[in-house]
């Protein structure tokens, strides 16, 4: 059960939830979308690592800061919304279906699943030249050697502070306004989400999903670890192994200074076919655009 608080924890606790939610969706429309659009417009490879340090320890100081004091806050929280949570009919009978050899086996067919999709997307975007990305991040990912540590270094970051603040210490500090633990867990999600409004429309609810799907790995295996984990392997498959897959980039030296930018698959367009009037063959025209 949920500690019982009262008017004056619950009016700190909303005050403080909506000056943080403020602040990151703010942070994330204004600050995070003009710097995303000036770090597509980069060529040098020393500014793109400058930018992607830059981020690395923003999201550092900014997330995981944020996550350690409301959890220093909230503490007394966490556990019972956890236990609350998954006492919910729909998830205890989803813990109860996971639970023993079905949820292991399905552990492991996923991972299976995830592998080979990889290796065949990476293989049809080799042959295709490019690859099919939801949201834009095509700028995001490296380009060289360098690069590629930058972007490991960021995916496994984001697994950590993203997951403690989002799952674990956000909806913590969400449930002692609503007193409710499935629409504080939703509201956290929303959030994550609206932080990735550089990505567009799309990477926002990409990204949102993704967060749900975080969110039920979390509550369903009451381990905020595997959360991590499973979040930092997402981005590194993102960040790292498509970038060294498909594009080689692990090939490219650090000293090369303008590395050129990756290419994205484009789907073929037909040639319009136009009918000569004064003859029966057709002729082939560029299609208008």
């Amino acid at each position: 059960m949920l500690p019982e608080l009262g008017w004056m924890p619950r009016l700190a606790a909303a005050l403080l939830a909506v000056g943080l939610v403020a602040l990151f969706v703010a942070r994330a429309i204004r600050k995070d979308r003009r710097e995303y659009a000036r770090f597509r417009r980069y060529r040098s490879t020393a500014r793109r690592q400058a930018m992607m340090r830059r981020w690395l320890v923003e999201s550092l100081v900014l997330f995981g800061g944020t996550a350690v004091l409301v959890l220093l806050l909230t503490f007394p929280v966490v556990a019972p919304l956890l236990t609350v949570t998954q006492a919910l009919p729909a998830v205890a009978w989803l813990r109860d279906a996971l639970a023993g050899g079905l949820g292991i086996g399905m552990l492991i067919g996923a991972a299976l699943g995830l592998v080979a999709l990889t290796a065949l997307g990476a293989r049809s975007a080799r042959r295709e030249g490019g690859i099919i990305m939801v949201g834009d991040i095509a700028a995001l990912l490296p380009r060289n050697r360098p690069e590629l540590g930058w972007g490991a270094a960021l995916s496994v970051n984001a697994g950590i502070v993203e997951e403690g603040l989002f799952r674990l210490a956000l909806p913590a500090l969400l449930v002692i306004v609503t007193g409710e633990p499935v629409s504080a867990f939703v509201l956290a999600a929303l959030v994550f989400g609206a932080l990735h409004a550089y990505q567009g429309w799309v990477g926002v609810l990409a990204t949102t999903v993704v967060g749900l799907l975080f969110t039920l790995l979390y509550v369903a295996s009451g381990s905020i670890l595997l959360a991590m984990l499973v979040h930092a392997l997402f981005d590194l498959r993102t960040l790292v192994v498509i970038p060294m897959a498909v594009y080689r980039v692990h090939e490219v030296p650090g000293s090369l200074r303008f590395p050129k930018p990756l290419a994205i698959a484009v789907p073929a367009v037909e040639p319009a076919v136009q009918v000569d009037s004064n003859s029966e063959n057709p002729i082939e025209s560029p299609s208008q655009t």
